[in-house]
């Protein structure tokens, strides 16, 4: 093994290359990827693995990355000076003392794609784009080592990830993998869509009924997981709603979480959910969670993508037809589309850019839907996105905060941290995805970088062609003569004040234009205050309460708009649906299936910010 030493300081370790050997096996063949080493203060046996310990918060632990290709079994490669690192930038910043170390092979395949461009990434293996689960991954065992001696550190990729079981279909849940042919051809190879559909009450007992249908988007989920048939584990810890509130306002993982009895809570709500759904008077649709993960990211932001591919075309013409053509849908009038975050900016970006194909979009905390506001970087005016300065001082720009304004992260501080775990926007983590998804193709077939990950230096032509294809408000602005008669009443947003990520900057762009908007555009917009990220609209709780309740809450308001503007003569009895009155036993079909929302009804009034 080479070791390699620096022109360290006194308080530094001379670190050596470090040795991570792949074991010969039945297969065989070489392994492109990412070559990433863990580093963890906390002890082996820790119940987390070093490989989960890293993340965008100051209890990161420290992650190297280097780019592999054509590894052959059998042998071993040294990550040295090349690694790139996060938080500390190289393996040379590493100090003396005994760490907990754990290597793991982030395995790319090679797509000969449609453009004449072939590219190494790491397709989608079913766990939704997470490398360190990713099946057929090698990784070690964690393993205790001295820094700072120079004694060799050996590591060995002796273990693999195991693949994933698909969830069982269930009376009401059902699992789809659909093969789409607009997608295979531009990948090469064989691409399918994901759908988990949640039939309705009734459903089976009535063959001639016909059904709307609740488009939900957002990050991947192996199945539905908002609705659950059976009572809560009473084993679980109670719930604490004062405790949740102070300690846990989001409703995230973590230890907080867990002594309130937030997985409690979680089964309550999703267990009421279900006898709700099954209740007389709650309304009858198909709901459907989209499964789009691709080799950037575990969704594809369902638009038409140079990186990614047709996946808006895909989705909307090809996967929805086709479960409303199973599940007895009904057609574009009776679609809405919902979602929080990523799935946000998802349900805004379908209805406009398909404003004929949907009738109606409730977006939850969106992705910046104004790139004047890319959470705190203006694209189009900052000429860096790590910082803002002067004459004498650069300022970093935050990319996330607590509800309270707190900095938990800078932009610069995550962007590195997506350097470390992937090049050419291969990291898998938030700035990547929206780089693939919006920037055209570079001349090596990767995406063409918006900013430049180590200097911050932002690419206006990148940004030019951003603000005309994917810059939502713009689009809006642009084309709103032609958008406004079919988008009237069929927008809504919501947003907490104190959002994590700063979203709520778009979201008021977006209300100043829609607000005067000629054609009126009849927009809502419903903010929380003092919420964070993923406020959905309900002022009447915190978060880790009402993200608990989001479809519960939608669908009702789904379905009077869709009979407010049905078509005329449409019969909208059978699953319309009334609170405290029972759905009729049987009704015939329900008829016309039309490209726009009938009448022009005007939506409710938006809600200004408190």
């Amino acid at each position: 093994m080479a070791l390699w030493t620096t022109n360290a300081s006194p308080g530094q370790a001379r670190v050596p290359g470090i040795t991570v050997t792949l074991p010969a096996g039945p297969e065989g063949a070489p392994l492109d990827g990412r070559l990433l080493l863990f580093v963890s203060t906390l002890p082996a046996d820790h119940p987390i693995e070093p490989r989960f310990q890293v993340n965008d918060q100051d209890d990161t632990q420290q992650v190297f990355g280097l780019d592999v290709d054509g590894w052959k079994p059998g042998t071993a490669r040294t990550l040295g000076k090349g690694a790139n690192g996060y938080p500390l930038a190289g393996l040379r910043d590493l100090p003396p003392g005994e760490y907990t170390m754990q290597a793991l092979l982030h395995v790319y395949e090679t797509f000969h794609r449609a453009d004449g461009h072939v590219v190494k990434l790491p397709a989608d293996r079913g766990e939704g784009q997470v490398l360190a689960r990713a099946p057929g991954n090698r990784y070690s065992a964690p393993l205790r080592v001295r820094v700072g001696g120079g004694e060799p550190i050996d590591l060995t990729l002796d273990q693999a990830i195991p693949a994933i079981p698909r969830p069982p279909d269930t009376r009401y849940v059902k699992h789809l993998d659909l093969p789409n042919e607009r997608l295979s051809r531009f990948w090469g190879r064989p691409v399918s869509l994901g759908a988990v559909v949640v039939l309705p009450e009734g459903w089976e007992r009535h063959p001639e009924q016909r059904y709307p249908l609740a488009v939900f988007h957002g990050h991947f989920q192996a199945t539905y997981q908002e609705m659950r048939e059976e009572p809560p584990d009473p084993s679980l810890p109670p719930v604490d709603l004062e405790g949740l509130r102070q300690h846990c306002p989001n409703g995230h993982e973590g230890e907080a979480c867990t002594r309130y009895g937030y997985e409690r809570l979680v089964q309550e709500k999703a267990h009421a959910f279900f006898q709700t759904w099954t209740s007389p008077g709650f309304p009858r649709a198909i709901l459907l969670v989209v499964q789009h993960a691709n080799p950037y990211f575990d969704d594809s932001y369902a638009v038409n993508s140079e990186n990614l591919g047709p996946y808006g075309d895909a989705i909307t013409f090809d996967l929805i037809p086709e479960i409303e053509r199973r599940f007895r849908g009904i057609g574009p009038w009776a679609r809405a589309l919902y979602g929080g975050s990523t799935g946000g900016w998802e349900s805004l970006a379908a209805q406009v850019l398909y404003p004929d194909q949907y009738n109606g979009a409730w977006a939850a905390c969106p992705d910046p839907i104004d790139f004047r506001s890319y959470m705190t970087i203006d694209l189009y005016a900052h000429e860096n996105a790590f910082h803002s300065s002067g004459p004498w001082r650069r300022t970093p720009r935050p990319a996330s905060r607590d509800h309270l304004g707190s900095l938990r992260s800078t932009v610069e501080q995550e962007n590195r941290f997506e350097l470390a775990l992937g090049s050419h926007s291969r990291s898998g983590g938030q700035w990547d995805a929206w780089e693939a998804v919006f920037s055209p193709v570079g001349p090596d077939g990767y995406p063409r970088r918006i900013f430049d990950k180590r200097t911050g230096v932002v690419d206006r032509k990148v940004a030019g062609s951003w603000r005309e294809r994917f810059d939502l408000v713009h689009i809006l602005r642009r084309d709103w003569a032609t958008l406004g008669p079919k988008l009237r009443g069929k927008i809504h947003l919501s947003v907490g004040l104190s959002d994590n990520f700063f979203l709520n900057d778009a979201v008021y762009r977006a209300e100043e234009f829609l607000a005067q908007a000629s054609p009126p555009a009849d927009a809502e917009f419903v903010y929380g205050l003092r919420d964070e990220h993923c406020f959905s609209g309900d002022t009447s709780t915190f978060n880790a309460v009402s993200r608990l309740t989001y479809t519960e809450r939608l669908l009702p308001k789904m379905a009077e708009w869709w009979a407010r503007t049905a078509p005329p003569g449409t019969d909208v009895s059978g699953w319309r649906g009334a609170s405290g009155t029972p759905t009729p036993p049987g009704h015939p079909p329900v008829d016309g299936v039309g490209d726009k929302a009938g009448g022009g009804a005007k939506g409710e009034a938006g809600q200004r910010p408190r």
